[in-house]
Formats: C-alpha cells, structure tokens, sequence
C-alpha cells in the first residue's frame, strides 16, 4: 500500500481515450486526457493523495499496471474505455486487487449501443460513474478519498 501520508490512486486510462478532445467530442466532450489529468492531479493535491495517471492502448499493459497495484495503490480508477465490454483478463486483474476501485465512463453507456450495456468491471467495482463527462473522474477521486480514509 501507499505510504500514509499520501496514498497513491492508480487512475488508468484504456484505448483510445488518448484522442480524447478530437475524436467525437459530442459523445466525450473537448477535454484532452492531459486536461482530465492536471484537474485529476489537482484535486487529489488539496485531498491529499497521490495520483498515478496512466493511458494505454494495450490490454496487456493495462493488466500489468493492475497486478503491480496491489503494491503500490490505495485504490483504483479505471476507465477501461472498449475494454470494458470485452475484458475478462482486466476482470480476473481486479478481482486480485483489495482496495477500492472506481468504473469511470465519459459518456451514458447505457444511452449507448446495446453491447455497451454490459461490463465486466462494474461487478468488482466500488462504485460507477458515467455520463458525467471529465467531471467522473473527480467524483471518483472524491469518492476512493473518502474510501481510503476510512481504511
């Protein structure tokens, strides 16, 4: 676990969300991932937490980061963008991790195409967040916050 004077929140990123701001910002809106991030970063400042903020196209990668996270997080936020609805090795990487985890979705996946209904991740997850646009990723700070403090 992270040191007591700052817990560390793993916030992962999956595919694509590194176009965020050019590719359809009328479904996840004009901020970049470096916009989310900063405020991200800003916010667990004033919460006292340390934010590890990463993106990547690779489920492989995304699996990894999680397994090293049960030694080195307090807690998870992911948004694990498309690989939310097909992911069972980003599940089976979760259900090792013991703290708390947070799904975060841009946009309503449930206004969405159908095979976006389902997820994988939200039946080892904390809490979900979607169709808040950048502003799930704070509530999901504020969230593991109040989670790892009472820990």
């Amino acid at each position: 676990m992270a040191s007591a004077a700052a817990p560390t929140v793993l916030v992962l990123n999956g595919p694509n969300l590194n176009m965020l701001g050019t590719r359809e910002p009328e479904i996840y809106g004009a901020h970049t991932l470096i916009d989310i991030e900063a405020s991200v970063k800003d916010r667990a400042h004033d919460l006292g937490l340390f934010v590890d903020f990463r993106q990547s196209n690779s489920e492989g990668e995304l699996v990894t980061w999680i397994q090293e996270a049960r030694l080195t997080a307090s807690a998870i936020i992911i948004n694990a963008a498309g690989y939310t609805h097909t992911s069972v090795a980003i599940l089976d990487a979760l259900q090792a991790f013991k703290g708390p985890i947070v799904e975060v979705h841009l946009s309503n996946i449930f206004r969405r195409e159908t095979f976006r209904h389902h997820s994988y991740i939200s039946g080892v997850a904390t809490g979900v967040i979607c169709g808040l646009g950048a502003k799930g990723y704070l509530l999901a700070l504020d969230a593991v916050a109040d989670k790892v403090a009472r820990s």
